[in-house]
């Protein structure tokens, strides 16, 4: 295993502009899901962004807001083109100025590691753009993809050309764009999609050079399994994910797919997952929690993809946990207003506990219990919290309950 990121002695980088986050503070929504294409997104959002700055969100992650060749929005083509499946570009600027107006900071989709040509080129294949802004010829597609640049510096996006970040001509044009999503779009915030597929020391040069508030990347590789059995250890798991983040200079959060894989096993009944050999999360957020996203659905492992969903009856539970630790907890769209009122009121109440009471992304934790049906754990000195069937409280007196609901408790002193 490689080393382990302490998170200590790191607040140097976040300081100054373009900081990875500004007070530790964040609360992300992720207001989207895979089906939102087919329902005029903007407005539905723009009519919701009271709630969601009332219930305590600082950034909501928008679905890809430029042409695209699917209407979900990943496979693009003119990325300066805003009229997309979501909505007219009138209707994206109108979102984003409410949301400027209730301070929610709007982040964008960022997919970069691949997109769709114009024009047949090299070999018959698509893969120029001709007669768009960022007009590429072939050079700007890597060569394992059907094009004539160098070899791809990450894992390939089968189906489309990939596009050849080694190139100078194509990252000056990349920074441009990013500049004119916040410049003249309004997007604060940026999300890298498909950050397997290029080198992270190429997302670190997109942030210095555009100094977004806040950026995630989405590493997701496959957690450690024997057969479909995931293992207890998923330290080579969680590594992969620092070494990107650290790659990138420490800029870029990351999603904690670790966290997500471990816990929706662990709700289970398999609770003892929660605490590694070190007594610490075993997620990414137990290593470099200031960098963890944590989150426990979105539109890829969720929604109707269901690519790996997290256990139906089990997502208090799961909010329960990651809004109460540390790290920065990410809410999906479909639990909080799709789920019904319940759901949403019992999230917004967990926001509240986690703001109220000064949870951070670098809060103190301590595991006090790590059973098969129970886990509990003091974060801060001034929350406690408890998930599993099993019955347990606090014995200090000084602790008083703030918030249940099924299998899940909150004491506040």
């Amino acid at each position: 295993m490689g080393y382990v990121k302490n998170d200590f002695h790191d607040d140097s980088q976040e300081t100054g502009q373009g900081a990875v986050l500004r007070n530790g503070k964040e609360i992300l929504l992720q207001a989207f899901n895979w089906e939102s294409h087919k329902h005029d997104w903007w407005r539905n959002i723009e009519r919701k962004v009271p709630d969601i700055a009332k219930s305590g969100f600082t950034s909501a992650w928008l679905p890809p807001a430029t042409d695209s060749f699917a209407p979900e929005g990943y496979l693009p083509q003119n990325l300066y083109k805003l009229d997309s499946a979501y909505g007219s570009e009138q209707l994206l600027k109108a979102l984003l100025q409410k949301m400027k107006q209730y301070n929610v900071r709007p982040m964008a989709d960022i997919v970069i590691n691949h997109r769709v040509g114009t024009t047949q080129g090299h070999g018959g294949r698509y893969n120029r753009y001709d007669g768009v802004p960022l007009s590429w010829d072939e050079r700007a597609v890597t060569s394992c993809s059907g094009g004539l640049g160098n070899q791809s510096t990450g894992d390939n996006f089968h189906g489309v050309p990939n596009i050849d970040h080694t190139q100078s001509f194509v990252r000056k044009d990349i920074i441009q764009w990013l500049f004119w999503l916040q410049n003249n779009v309004g997007f604060q915030d940026f999300r890298f999609d498909f950050a397997r597929g290029y080198a992270p020391k190429y997302v670190k040069e997109y942030i210095e050079r555009s100094k977004p508030t806040f950026s995630v990347g989405e590493y997701w590789d496959s957690c450690n399994y024997n057969g479909t059995h995931l293992e207890y250890n998923q330290d080579s798991h969680r590594q992969r994910i620092i070494n990107w983040i650290d790659s990138t200079g420490g800029l870029s959060t990351a999603f904690d797919f670790t966290t997500k894989g471990i816990l929706q096993e662990a709700v289970k009944g398999e609770l003892w997952r929660l605490r590694d050999p070190q007594g610490k999360p075993p997620g990414v957020m137990g290593w470099w929690p200031s960098r963890a996203v944590t989150f426990i659905d979105n539109h890829d492992t969720g929604s109707t993809q269901a690519h790996w969903p997290f256990p139906s009856t089990h997502i208090m539970e799961g909010y329960a946990y990651i809004l109460t630790h540390p790290g920065i907890p990410s809410v999906f769209y479909d639990h909080f207003y799709d789920w019904g009122d319940s759901i949403h009121d019992q999230i917004v109440k967990l926001m509240d506990i986690r703001k109220s009471q000064g949870i951070h992304c670098r809060s103190s934790i301590r595991i006090l219990e790590a059973k098969p049906n129970l886990y509990s754990a003091v974060i801060g000195e001034n929350v406690c919290m408890k998930i599993g069937v099993e019955s347990w409280c606090p014995t200090d007196g000084e602790w008083v309950l703030a918030t249940s609901g099924r299998s899940y408790a909150v004491w506040t002193k």
